[in-house]
């Protein structure tokens, strides 16, 4: 059974760089998430013909929200929804499971690297088709929608059981329960020589990744520790807590200070990496060294012959406009491509699609490659691991040697 409510607008509803970002608070007030959603839903033609991925990142509100979100979807007569298993999916796991089905966008629940819980922040990514955030015209369509929304459609049906994989249908819309975890493992397994990457976590080498008790955590566990047998206890804080157990999920030297803390001391570990909330950033460290994200993206750069999937060559390289200009130096000396954007993970995507770069990276923490639309924390994990592994050095000694 569809039903109609009636509503009013809220005149706040504007589309940041990474969609609708507030207060958690602000997004449980009656109907606020509702008319987000329907204000999407009313931007996109021939929904009966339209597939949609929805998940979070396992913050406060969010499985409430993705119970309400699929009803919304219902009753609009969406004709497909790919749901994350117990509403749990990274931001870089989102995008390709979207480009890998075809999907015509997403909808990943998160506020990012802000803190969680109650009194802490919510937030809705809407992915489109690409696999990355859309565009400023479709947001600025979305946000007139809100100005002037007066009804939504929800469907009066039970809530959808994410505990485990099922195929269900309600009215036109089918409910797929997906594990996003293989998916993106395999993807990884077809990018880097995990062979390589498990002789080196096998050996004496000891390796800290912190999911910040955000959504990598079993990404997390499942890679490094059961497929690359790295030593039970590498991932820490791993279990996605609502409000990421006390901790702000933003992988740098002031939030992840437990994390520096380890590696300054007399006993650290030879290279850790932190990720945050949804798993798009992630900061590197050595032994008593940090890598600057600017650094992380001219090193990964120089190094991608090492990375089998980039062996025949990569189009070229962009970097934020605050990013320093190490990689343009990188890129000059490898004679690719090199391209400065706005901040905004989103000026990335044409230059993606068009053939123009693999990989790019921002100043906040965040660098990435085509082969998704979005940062990649655990790519980035990976990438070193490779590059250490091959090189046998130091990540101190890479970095000056670079």
């Amino acid at each position: 059974m569809i039903d109609i409510i009636k509503t009013t607008p809220y005149t706040d509803q504007k589309m940041g760089t990474a969609g609708l970002r507030k207060k958690t608070k602000i997004a449980m007030q009656p109907n606020y998430l509702e008319n987000f959603m329907q204000s999407i839903f009313n931007t996109i033609p021939n929904l009966e013909q339209k597939s949609f991925l929805v998940g979070g990142d396992g913050r406060y509100f969010n499985k409430i929200a993705i119970q309400k979100i699929i009803k919304i979807a219902i009753a609009n007569n969406v004709k497909k929804l790919l749901v994350a298993k117990d509403g749990l999916v990274s931001t870089p796991a989102g995008s390709h499971i979207i480009l890998k089905n075809n999907l015509d966008g997403g909808f990943v629940l998160s506020a990012s690297h802000n803190p969680g819980g109650k009194d802490g922040d919510f937030g809705i990514k809407y992915a489109t088709s690409s696999g990355g955030q859309c565009q400023p015209s479709e947001s600025a369509a979305i946000y007139e929608q809100t100005l002037n929304i007066n009804e939504y459609k929800i469907c009066n049906c039970p809530d959808i059981d994410l505990n485990k994989i099922q195929t269900l249908k309600y009215e036109n819309t089918t409910i797929e329960v997906i594990d996003s975890l293989v998916d993106y493992a395999n993807l990884m397994q077809n990018i880097f020589d995990f062979n390589k990457i498990r002789e080196l976590l096998t050996s004496d080498f000891k390796f800290i990744f912190d999911a910040m008790n955000g959504v990598t955590g079993p990404y997390a566990k499942l890679i490094f520790e059961e497929i690359l047998k790295a030593p039970i206890g590498t991932v820490i804080n791993y279990i996605p807590k609502e409000d990421f157990g006390g901790l702000h999920p933003d992988p740098n030297l002031i939030y992840a200070k437990h994390l520096v803390d380890i590696m300054y001391s007399e006993t650290p570990a030879d290279f850790a990496v932190a990720n945050d909330g949804d798993g798009d950033r992630n900061m590197i460290l050595g032994k008593s060294f940090f890598v600057s994200p600017s650094d992380s993206l001219a090193i990964l750069t120089d190094n991608y012959q090492l990375i089998p999937a980039y062996k025949s060559g990569i189009y070229g390289v962009a970097k934020s406009a605050a990013t320093s200009l190490a990689v343009k130096r990188v890129a000059d000396h490898l004679n690719i491509g090199y391209y400065e954007v706005p901040t905004g993970w989103k000026y990335f995507i044409n230059l993606m699609d068009s053939n123009r770069i693999s990989f790019c990276g921002e100043e906040s923490f965040g660098t990435g490659a085509s082969h998704i639309r979005e940062k990649d924390g655990i790519w980035a994990a990976l990438f070193w691991l490779s590059i250490l592994a091959q090189t046998k050095q130091s990540v101190k000694d890479i970095a000056l040697t670079h």
